[in-house]
């Protein structure tokens, strides 16, 4: 017998022949009660066709209830593609331990698919990597602890199984061998000494052993049981011998067969028509097997009340069915969409950054959660419909898992250019020259902004030692700050007594020596230091100070100027100012070479202007415009010799 053939536990109820039609009917005990709530084994019944008369062969399907029957993927209650390895190894260990192995056959299928999935995706991985490494394909070998474990239990469950069926197998045969000895048991009796009654109680106890045989090969069910059927209706044939006994047994029976009635009637108001259907199953068991024929007057009356109920029920039941089918209809085409919408999520996600594939993980787990809600499917489209949808989701996983992988590199090129910021803050946090090292800093924290994310494990680690550097320099700088406004704020008192002592300055009207004079007070007055930033007023009351005695010297302005533009080069003597006394001449060399150009210009007008007198307005204008340029010229190359002379004493 095979496996398919001996998981079908259901043996057959025809539906019952009208009474009418045999004049003696069969029965198992004619003194049976019924129980009204007895339980109802759903293998042991199969559907009821009441439009034929004559025993109808199993189905090759088990009746179900339709309200617990669940597509492939929710047969646990559980979405097995979210669950790691580990995760499916033990589901798998807890249902083989805690289910019958008969019963579990999806659910291990459906572990075993996702578990070899996720094992695949593992394998092609490493495949990849050791192709890439110049490995040869045909050396390539790997497995992983998860996946030997997995095929541990997994064949412990197919032993299990194999040793089931092998064991239900080897029951059946020995209850056929039981069966066929009852019924040559059965058959001694028509042989029998005994009286009548001794006859009949053999006949009972024969009919209690037949029923408690169990099941038998399913190939041999309707040949025994019709052997036995005849010899039972042999049986009463010798029965009625004795009229007054047929009777009272007749009578038995009709009870029992009205009783079946009356609960068929109450089972037509079931609203569950699926509960109905299978309690019903048993009553056509109970009135096939276990109860007798009843007078010839009662057949046919008692079992046109017993079809009329049979037949509302399984027209509920058919009805209820439409409906569900119907409805699993209308399914199909919402799980589609969502298919469809998890397709093209994952295409718009593909080139995406990270916050648009962290709104797309939660708009798809939503669809997946749709996708477990949206009720059933017709079996025959169950299985397409659950392969696009995984088929869906895997992609959106492998899109997904390719996109991070490559997010997390870049993550750790991140990590590595921000270590290196790190090295240049540490290599100049302890430096001195706060003016040159203090836009360097600026810079380095303005860089690291700009760096994208690092890897989550180091992303504090890294950010305290980067904060704990700038804050070791940004707090020396500030100290000497504090230090320098501190002297500042002096040299602003310093400067201030000063300048209030310049209102006695004593000249002697002799130039010479009053040059000097003011040239040392100009002097002095650098040596004083800065002075606070919101103090530089001071400064441009002492150039009106100085203004002031220039004039009572009778200087000319070409003299003051380059007076004042010595001592502003004389004060330049740090790195800083150095390179101040470049850009000084720089930008002195081209005033020059612009005022030559203008000198030119004015002198190219003149030549408009050759037959006109010199006493004209506009000519007088434009040499006069000529002679101050020149007078301009004059100072500014003068300046320029200056620049040059510090500089190379400078150098």
């Amino acid at each position: 017998m095979s496996e398919k053939e001996s998981n079908k536990e259901i043996e057959t109820i025809e539906t019952p022949v009208s009474e009418s039609s045999n004049q003696t009917e069969t029965a198992k005990n004619t003194t049976a009660k019924i129980p009204k709530n007895k339980a109802i084994n759903e293998k042991e019944i199969s559907v009821i066709d009441t439009k034929n008369t004559i025993p109808i062969e199993e189905k090759e399907m088990e009746i179900k209830d339709d309200e617990k029957s669940k597509n492939d993927e929710k047969s646990s209650g559980i979405d097995y593609s979210k669950l790691s390895e580990l995760e499916l190894i033990s589901e798998l260990k807890t249902i083989i331990d805690s289910k019958p192995v008969n019963e579990i056959k999806e659910v291990v299928e459906i572990i075993k698919n996702e578990f070899n999935s996720k094992f695949q995706d593992e394998l092609e991985k490493n495949k990849e990597s050791f192709l890439t490494a110049g490995g040869n394909i045909i050396d390539f070998y790997f497995t992983t602890p998860e996946k030997k474990e997995f095929d541990t239990s997994y064949y412990y469950y197919k032993n299990k199984r194999s040793n089931y069926y092998k064991n239900l197998q080897k029951d059946q045969k020995a209850n056929l061998i039981k069966r066929e000895e009852i019924i040559e048991e059965l058959k001694s009796l028509f042989n029998a000494k005994e009286n009548t009654s001794t006859i009949y109680n053999r006949f009972r106890d024969i009919q209690e052993r037949w029923f408690e045989a169990g099941t038998i090969p399913r190939d041999k069910y309707n040949t025994v049981w019709n052997n036995y059927h005849h010899h039972v209706e042999n049986f009463y044939e010798i029965l009625h011998l004795d009229r007054e006994f047929r009777d009272r047994n007749f009578k038995q029976n009709l009870e029992h067969k009205l009783r079946l009635i009356g609960r068929a009637e109450e089972l037509t108001k079931e609203e569950n028509s699926n509960k109905a259907f299978r309690e019903l199953q048993m009553l056509h068991k109970m009135w096939k097997e276990e109860i007798g024929p009843v007078a010839k007057e009662f057949s046919d009356e008692i079992w046109d009340k017993f079809s009329a109920a049979t037949k509302i029920i399984h027209d509920k039941r058919n009805q209820h069915l439409q409906e569900l089918e119907a409805e699993a209809e209308k399914n199909v085409g919402f799980k589609i969409e969502i298919i469809k919408n998890i397709n093209s999520l994952t295409e718009t996600a593909k080139n995406k950054g990270h916050q648009t594939w962290q709104n797309t993980i939660k708009k798809v787990q939503e669809l997946r959660d749709q996708f477990f809600e949206g009720g059933n499917v017709p079996r025959s489209k169950n299985k397409e419909i659950w392969n696009s949808f995984k088929e869906a989701t895997r992609n959106f996983n492998k899109e997904k898992n390719a996109f991070y992988k490559s997010h997390k590199k870049l993550q750790f090129d991140n990590l590595a250019k921000k270590r290196e910021l790190i090295k240049v803050a540490q290599d100049n946090k302890d430096g001195d020259d706060f003016e040159t090292l203090t836009p360097l800093m600026k810079k380095i924290q303005t860089d690291w902004k700009k760096i994208g994310h690092v890897p989550r494990k180091d992303s504090d680690k890294i950010w305290k030692e980067f904060k704990a550097v700038c804050n070791h320099y940004f707090d020396r700088l500030h100290s000497q700050r504090d230090q320098a406004s501190k002297e500042e704020y002096a040299n602003f008192e310093s400067k201030k007594a000063f300048l209030d002592s310049m209102e006695s300055l004593p000249l002697q009207g002799d130039y010479n020596k009053d040059i000097v004079i003011i040239t040392d007070k100009i002097k002095e007055w650098k040596e004083l230091g800065r002075v606070p930033f919101n103090k530089k007023n001071i400064e441009n009351d002492f150039k009106k100070k100085l203004d002031y005695l220039f004039e009572k010297l009778n200087v000319d302005e070409k003299q003051i100027e380059l007076i004042k533009f010595e001592n502003k080069l004389n004060s330049f003597v740090s790195e800083e100012d150095n390179r101040k006394l470049k850009n000084e001449e720089f930008f002195i060399s081209k005033k020059i070479g612009e005022i030559k150009n203008e000198i030119r210009q004015l002198e190219n007008n003149l030549l408009f202007f050759k037959h006109v007198k010199d006493d004209n307005p506009m000519v007088k204008d434009v040499h006069k415009n000529i002679s101050k340029q020149k007078q301009q010229l004059d100072t500014w190359v003068e300046k320029l010799k200056k620049v040059r002379v510090i500089r190379k004493e400078k150098s």
